[in-house]
């Protein structure tokens, strides 16, 4: 009696689950390296605004993000690496600052990130 082979079988193979098991902790350990620099720029953004509405001069605003920067533990970027410009009556804060996060090796991830109070 010859013995019929199941044509139909479905699912993932041992080697298959290794290769996406490994595809998404790599994903996951970059994604937790981008996530607190996520959260350092909603701390910048939190910070220029406040200083752009309580600041009157351009020392004024530098030195309000200075504190607010020291309140939220910013480090990616200080009061003085901020361009602070008038429109009209309304003062603008703007800002734009890199990251670079080693991966392995030669590899290093960069994120460019830029903002301004409206």
């Amino acid at each position: 009696m010859a013995r019929q082979l199941k044509s139909g079988q479905r699912g993932i193979t041992f080697i298959g689950l290794l290769f996406i098991g490994g595809i998404l902790a790599v994903s996951g350990v970059i994604f937790a390296q981008i996530v607190p620099t996520l959260i350092e720029l909603q701390a910048i953004h939190k910070a220029s605004k406040k200083a752009a509405a309580e600041g009157g001069t351009v020392a004024e605003v530098r030195a309000v993000f200075d504190r607010a920067a020291s309140i939220d533990t910013i480090t990616s970027i200080e009061g003085k690496d901020l361009t602070v410009t008038k429109i009209g009556d309304k003062i603008v804060v703007s800002f734009a600052y890199q990251r670079e996060i080693h991966l392995a090796g030669p590899a290093w991830l960069t994120l460019k990130y830029e903002g301004s109070t409206k």
